[in-house]
């Protein structure tokens, strides 16, 4: 990734989370409403090296995902694993994860879900999930 992208990838995350800090109404604690917003919707990479395929039949819309740093990883030091229920299905793309990397490095807490399942030719078609700051 170039650094001009990059920057922009973190103007738009920082910008993000300075929002949401913003946006916080004041009520009581037990009634705080949520704020959800959408970082970002990726599909996932490497869905048939991992075991996507084999939890496929179980995998549902709507379903929450976990995200997990591995900056040891010998492949992108800024991969973003995703996993389903203990089962790791995937990664964040190579050319979408340094945001997050960077969100989740900092601490913060994103909320992952699975958005869009569809049977295509293309393994990398298969599975798009959305990752929201709440």
């Amino acid at each position: 990734m170039d650094s001009k992208r990059f920057r922009r990838v973190v103007a738009v995350i920082v910008t993000t989370f300075c929002a949401a800090s913003y946006y916080t109404p004041v009520v009581a604690e037990q009634t705080r409403p949520t704020v959800r917003m959408l970082v970002q919707s990726s599909p996932l990479a490497g869905f048939r090296y991992h075991e996507a395929s084999k939890v496929w039949p179980d995998l549902r819309v709507g379903d929450a995902l976990e995200l997990t740093r591995e900056p040891e990883n010998p492949h992108d030091s800024l991969a973003v694993r995703v996993s389903w229920r203990g089962h790791m299905i995937g990664y964040v793309p190579r050319s979408e994860n340094a945001g997050l990397a960077w969100a989740l490095d900092r601490g913060e807490i994103l909320r992952a879900r699975v958005s869009r399942l569809s049977r295509h030719p293309n393994a990398a078609r298969s599975v798009q999930f959305d990752v929201y700051l709440e």
